[in-house]
Parts: C-alpha cells; sequence; structure tokens
C-alpha cells in the first residue's frame, strides 16, 4: 500500500498541537508517516510535540527551527525528509477526521490523472463549527482567477509532483500565497488537482476574524494572480479578478466579517 508522509510545520500551538497529531494517529489508514518542524516557537509546541515524537519514533520525526523561517521554508525541511508516494499537509491546530487519509488515497489510485486531491474544510471555533469551505471539484484558469482553488491544509498531492516543481516557492514577494504559488507552478507542469465536496477536515478559524491579510500580502495576491492571467490565459473576462484583494482589503471590518461568514455558510448550504 501506498505510504502517505505528513508535513505539518508547526509555531506556538502547545494547547492544540497535540488534538492535531492525535487525528493523525486515529486515521483508519495505517501506512503513514508524520514530519513535524517546531518553526521556533516560544511556548511549550516543540516540548509537546516531542512527547509524540518519543512516543511513536518509528512514524513521527521532529525536527526543529532554530528561529522563526515562515510557513514555506519550514515545510521545505519536512519535504528532505519525506519518503512516502503521497504528502499530506495539515496545520497544528487543525484537524483530519478520521477517513481522510483512505479516501484520498483511494482518489489518487483511483485517478491517476490527478496530482493533487482536497476536500471541503469545516470552519470552528470555540463555540463550535460555523461554516464550510468548498471548491471547484476540477480547478480551471478561471477559477484560479477568483483565488486559490485547491483546499491546502487537507491535500494530498504525488510526491512526483512536489519534486517537478521544486516545493515551496521562497520570496517576500509571495507571503500568504505560497500555496496559491504551488498550485499555479503544478498546473504549468501538467500536474492537476480535483477537490472532493466531502468535509474531511476541521479548520481552526474564529468566525468573527478580521482579514489576515495586509496590504503587502493583498498586493502579493494581486500580482499571482497577474502571472495567471498572463501565463493560464484565463480570458479577458477574468480581468476584473486582478484588483479583487485591493477592493476587499477596503471593505470596513464589520461588512467584511458579514460577507466572510455568509460565503462559508452558503458553502455549508451547498454541501448539504
Amino acid at each position: 500500500m501506498k505510504k502517505v508522509s505528513i508535513i505539518m510545520g508547526i509555531y506556538n500551538c502547545e494547547g492544540t498541537v497535540g488534538e492535531s497529531i492525535d487525528s493523525i494517529i486515529g486515521q483508519t489508514y495505517p501506512h503513514w508517516e508524520l514530519i513535524l518542524c517546531d518553526d521556533g516557537s516560544s511556548d511549550g509546541t516543540y516540548a509537546r510535540a516531542k512527547e509524540y515524537a518519543d512516543r511513536y519514533p518509528e512514524q513521527i520525526i521532529l525536527l526543529k527551527n532554530e528561529k522563526n523561517l515562515g510557513l514555506n521554508m519550514t515545510l521545505n525541511k519536512c519535504l528532505e525528509k519525506a519518503t512516502g508516494e503521497y504528502i499530506a499537509r495539515q496545520d497544528g491546530d487543525d484537524i483530519s477526521l478520521p477517513e481522510r487519509f483512505e479516501k484520498e488515497v483511494a482518489f489518487l489510485g483511483e485517478h491517476p490523472e490527478y496530482a493533487i486531491v482536497s476536500a471541503a474544510m469545516v470552519h470552528v471555533d470555540e463555540q463550535g463549527p460555523w461554516g464550510t469551505s468548498d471548491f471547484p471539484r476540477q480547478p480551471t484558469p478561471a477559477d484560479f482567477m477568483r483565488g486559490s482553488p485547491i483546499a491546502h491544509a487537507p491535500c494530498m498531492i504525488r510526491q512526483e509532483a512536489f519534486r517537478a516543481v521544486g516545493g515551496y516557492s521562497v520570496s517576500p514577494k509571495l507571503l500568504r500565497v505560497e500555496d496559491y504559488h504551488l498550485w499555479y507552478k503544478m498546473y504549468m507542469k501538467g500536474y492537476y488537482g480535483y477537490n472532493m465536496p466531502e468535509a474531511l477536515y476541521h479548520c481552526s478559524d474564529d468566525r468573527d476574524a478580521q482579514g489576515r491579510r495586509n496590504f503587502q500580502n493583498r498586493l502579493n495576491e494581486c500580482r499571482m494572480k497577474w502571472m495567471i492571467f498572463r501565463d493560464m490565459k484565463p480570458g479577458l473576462r477574468t480581468l476584473p479578478y486582478l484588483v479583487r484583494p485591493l477592493l476587499v482589503g477596503m471593505l470596513p471590518s464589520p461588512l467584511y466579517r458579514f460577507l466572510h461568514r455568509r460565503k462559508l455558510q452558503s458553502d455549508t448550504q451547498n454541501l448539504s
């Protein structure tokens, strides 16, 4: 059976990383290795993760950055240690539902035309589930212009696709859009993705949080969309999406939060 390598960058998530790792240990698919890299945490995250690495030395590898390097460099360090045919993602404050790996491995085994598979995500905060992110089933160039078209945290990718594009790109111009750029690179190399409609992942997300991207991050997203427009040729009708990140950033915070919640709640109704 195919081996899955889960790569997880962890940073100041002492209170959640144990439950996150437990959700991997509890998977119905048993052929996995977990590669954790602490990105210079200032709390007890590393010590908590080490408890698991000591308990499961055959399946859990723990790395440590002496200072905070950022998610892209941290995940690339994890990739260097990965030995599985498939690479899966997970964040240290999120939960994979028990059948996630089993279903994603089965999909890739049955669909050799796809190199990437992901799934819908349930958004959860201290009050419980409050919305679901859904994504286009078979992302097209036009979908790329609307935004990152594949859910990053619950994804599983053939290792050959990661190797073909050199892993995650490292650049100040790609901050907060690293996954978006990863999908762009893979599609340009002929590696395509599919989003399953079933929610297989719980994402920690405060329902009242304001957009986390500052002006520079939104400018990076605009730059990413220009690359997509230039290279993937999605059509002139998608041109307005080039400036959408900046326009969204100008919305008053209460209006942004309202629209964000309504979007995710709408996705939930569409999936039910």
